[in-house]
């Protein structure tokens, strides 16, 4: 798996503490909203030049090891 902690970074003072890719204030939740949307890589990184394909990575990365650590609730 790839390391996010250099490129995933949460502040209290930054969107309220949502993890953001490190020095924007781009969410990995817009980030995965965009690519479950069909949106691909390429897409993103046009609308949003000043991230890398990388920090995308990162994103994934993150919460895959966020989900890794949560219980299934199935209802």
């Amino acid at each position: 798996m790839r390391e996010y902690g250099n490129r995933i970074h949460a502040d209290p003072s930054i969107l309220n503490g949502k993890p953001v890719v490190k020095g924007t204030r781009i969410s990995v939740e817009i980030i995965l909203s965009r690519l479950a949307e069909g949106i691909s890589i390429p897409e993103i990184l046009i609308a949003w030049p000043n991230l890398t394909e990388e920090d995308i990575l990162a994103a994934l990365s993150y919460s895959a090891a966020v989900i890794a650590h949560e219980e299934l609730l199935v209802g």
